[in-house]
């Protein structure tokens, strides 16, 4: 993508880059404002690691002076390292530094990145699921990811600053109301050992659950996710239909058991490529039902507003709004 790489020579500017497990997207942010000119994808299996292609960039952009670095990664965040869920790579501070040659560096789950970003995305980009009701600005709010795999970030506003939360709650137990449910969880457990939530609700699970539909019926047949999607969009396969229903349900029960656990009256954000292609048909395959059908707490379900953000470059924002907070300490 081309970008403006005027006065880069400056030290103006922050090095930002989300991190996921096929690419990794790249950019500039001056303060908290990314510059969305800058913005460049790299594919990860090109590259060894991430300084080469953090090194590779800046040449690009004519290698700005960079007052800091703030990266996301699709992975567990410890002690400052970064252990990337499916890609070989590990992304310490250190390493960060010297690819960026910055001072003040950060590293970031990728869904601490997302919820860094909310309050600063242009409302347009904001689709809403579910009205809720309205919520003080301190309210907590709740960032869920859906799309290669799943997982969710707890975010908290004081007076100290914004907390956002890491976790690994994709790997939990997927919950089980029905018998269907029970036979799906007994099937993911014969190629997994356990039934997690990510082995379901997830780009991969949306195909697993095609593939459990087949085996059920005496007629296996394996098709991609975007296959299934289109397959059901265009209302040419009842089997690729009932994959995105029980996804759905399976999506708005699980969401609601986060909400319960969390109390986000200050909205859940669901985030990732399958939310966004979900996001259309949420309503007519049931995830506002699934989400309240919480026996005697149905009402009280429908305090939590639901939104799914339609921005791709969002977690860059975060970055750069976690990274400006950084600078400024």
């Amino acid at each position: 993508m081309p970008s403006d790489r005027a006065d880069r020579s400056s030290n103006r500017f922050s090095l930002v880059a989300d991190i996921g497990g096929t690419n990794t997207r790249v950019a500039l942010a001056e303060g908290t404002s990314l510059q969305t000119g800058s913005i460049r994808r790299f594919r990860n299996a090109d590259y060894p690691g991430l300084a080469p292609i953090l090194q590779e960039y800046l040449a690009l952009e004519g290698n700005p002076d960079c007052l800091g670095a703030c990266v996301a990664a699709a992975g567990p965040v410890h002690d400052g390292v970064a252990t990337m869920t499916n890609l070989d790579w590990t992304i310490d501070k250190p390493m960060l530094a010297e690819a960026a040659q910055a001072d003040t560096v950060a590293i970031l789950n990728d869904l601490q990145a997302q919820g860094h970003a909310l309050g600063h995305l242009d409302p347009s980009v904001l689709r809403p699921v579910m009205q809720g009701q309205d919520a003080g600005p301190a309210a907590a709010k709740l960032v869920i990811g859906v799309g290669t795999g799943f997982n969710l970030a707890a975010v908290y506003d004081s007076a100290m600053g914004r907390l956002v939360t890491p976790s690994e709650s994709g790997h939990s137990g997927l919950p089980v109301r029905t018998a269907e449910d029970l036979r799906l969880c007994q099937y993911l457990e014969k190629s997994h050992g356990f039934a997690g939530v990510e082995d379901a609700i997830s780009g991969r699970g949306l195909e697993r659950i095609y593939n459990w539909l087949g085996e059920e019926s005496g007629t296996p047949q394996a098709k991609s996710a975007a296959d299934i999607m289109t397959a059901a969009n265009a209302d040419s396969d009842e089997r690729a239909t009932r994959a995105v229903t029980i996804f759905t349900r399976l999506l708005g029960s699980v969401a609601g058991d986060l909400a319960l656990i969390n109390l986000p009256f200050g909205g859940i954000y669901l985030v990732g490529g399958v939310a966004r292609a979900f996001a259309p048909h949420l309503a007519e395959h049931g995830f506002e039902a699934a989400f309240c059908d919480k026996g005697r707490f149905h009402d009280f379900m429908k305090a939590f507003p639901v939104t799914v953000i339609e921005d791709d470059y969002a977690a860059l924002t975060g970055c750069a709004n976690h990274l400006a907070l950084e600078l400024a300490k």
